[in-house]
């Protein structure tokens, strides 16, 4: 197996009205995130971001690159699937403003989606760096 990339997107999907979809992750852990994904080699971020928007939701929509990042500590249960020695990621936020809410497809990625105003999604939201992005574009 490859070793993961630390670099990664994170895509705030909201409509017009600020309705903010969020899905629940498949597996044990099953937080709540927006849509999310590594960078593949060679990968541009914004590639990534309707790559991984594509995969986790079956939307094709346009994404817009807010030229912001973060970077954060790698959960411990998480770190051998990243060469040896890394600790942090980098994170590009993306948005994609849809005109209202609408059905996705979900991947095997995720259990179940929720469409919800911005303080609820941020309550929701597992990572602090999904928190914060939700803030940032919704003004909550």
């Amino acid at each position: 197996m490859a070793f993961k990339r630390p670099e990664s997107v994170l895509i705030v999907v909201r409509t017009d009205t600020n309705a903010v979809l969020m899905m629940r992750r498949s597996g044990a852990d099953g937080f709540w995130q927006s849509v999310t994904g590594s960078l593949e080699p060679g990968e541009g971020a914004s590639a990534c971001a309707v790559r991984e928007l594509e995969e986790e939701t079956g939307l094709v929509a346009p994404v817009r690159d807010c030229h912001l990042t973060s970077r954060f500590v790698i959960r411990e249960s998480a770190l051998h699937r990243y060469p040896p020695g890394t600790v942090h990621n980098t994170e590009h936020l993306f948005e994609c403003v849809l005109p209202a809410e609408v059905a996705v497809r979900l991947s095997d990625e995720h259990t179940e989606y929720t469409w919800l105003p911005p303080q609820a999604a941020i309550e929701r939201a597992w990572s602090e760096t999904n928190r914060d992005a939700i803030r940032q574009l919704t003004a909550a």
